[in-house]
């Protein structure tokens, strides 16, 4: 890990960045002009109603086996994206090894494991790796980025759920993972249980982790005196806070905080992950034939070892060989 990563400087130049992300648009790609204009994805009103009607009868546990199997053919969509010569995706800025702008990196271009696989679609929908006009894009913002048309779609540790599936379409699963707790090395906290009693918990606004947080507290699973009331834009704040001590643990994706600690050794994982989540591509209702390249673009990125080439390279050093995220989920079709 490069030394200007380090300890808590490192996460503060990766939190002052967290600022840019509202301005959006980050990167343009080389043949397009700068404020190159968004556009709405075509698609069928029948279309979207029927992913809607599917989306209806999801299931907790079978969300990430909605989409439609892959496929090269073209559409209204894909032809769309190809006419206009690069793809809009929205994805994050601050998150290490995932989405994020290196420091010690003098060309300022995105990297990390969501990073190489919008690059791989770009290139199997348009041929050129590096047509993207990337646009920064808070948590709490994936959903409607995608359904105003500002992006043709968001690659940002986006967890498939059958309630988002009611506002967006999803590829097939292409990493797993699951809710975890940070906290400081120094907290007596041991995990997700009792020990968060009496404790302030952050959490990403419109995330799975604030989901699970208020569910559990309402049904007794979570204890009634942990405050989980501070919620953030951007789920790299919460670190902010409990660095600054205004929160006493992060909920969040366990992929996402493992990085985190890797930034900061003053904090780590509390437990094991208490949930199974699948990240997916997200795109807009009705826009089927960009769902089924993208779901072909992922069949094709497991097989030529593309994916594991990704993982080694971004996450390995922080999730390991052997845990359930270093391998590639199975995809299954509706």
């Amino acid at each position: 890990m490069p030394a200007g990563l380090r300890g808590w400087g490192g996460v503060g130049a990766m939190a002052a960045l967290c600022v840019l992300a509202l301005a959006f648009v980050l990167l343009l790609p080389r043949t397009q002009p700068h404020g190159a204009p968004a556009r709405t994805t075509p698609g069928g009103l029948g279309t979207a109603r029927a992913t809607q009607a599917k989306a209806d009868n999801c299931k907790d546990g079978d969300a990430q086996n909605m989409s439609p199997a892959p496929s090269a053919a073209g559409g209204p969509t894909v032809d769309a994206i190809r006419s206009r010569g690069y793809l809009s995706v929205g994805v994050d800025q601050n998150s290490y090894n995932w989405g994020y702008r290196n420091p010690n990196n003098s060309s300022g271009e995105l990297e990390g494991f969501d990073i190489d696989l919008v690059h791989r679609i770009a290139k199997d929908i348009l041929g050129d790796a590096d047509k993207v006009q990337f646009r920064a894009i808070p948590t709490n913002e994936r959903i409607p980025a995608i359904r105003s048309g500002r992006v043709d779609m968001v690659v940002r540790t986006m967890t498939i759920t059958c309630d988002r599936l009611k506002q967006v379409a999803f590829s097939a699963p292409y990493f797993l993972t699951g809710q975890q707790v940070l906290a400081p090395k120094t907290s007596p906290i041991t995990g997700y249980d009792k020990t968060l009693a009496g404790k302030r918990v952050c959490s990403a606004t419109g995330s799975t982790a604030y989901d699970h947080l208020s569910a559990d507290k309402k049904d007794g699973t979570l204890p009634a005196s942990t405050d989980i009331t501070t919620t953030v834009p951007n789920q790299l704040d919460c670190l902010v806070r409990l660095q600054l001590g205004e929160v006493d643990a992060v909920v969040t994706d366990g992929a996402l905080a493992a990085s985190q600690a890797a930034q900061d050794p003053t904090v780590q994982l509390k437990g094991g992950t208490f949930t199974k989540e699948y990240y997916g591509v997200a795109m807009k209702l009705g826009a089927d034939d960009l769902v089924r390249q993208v779901n072909r673009t992922l069949e094709n990125y497991r097989k030529d070892g593309a994916w594991k080439a990704s993982y080694d390279k971004w996450l390995s050093a922080t999730l390991g060989d052997g845990s359930g995220s270093a391998t590639p989920p199975t995809a299954n079709y509706r």
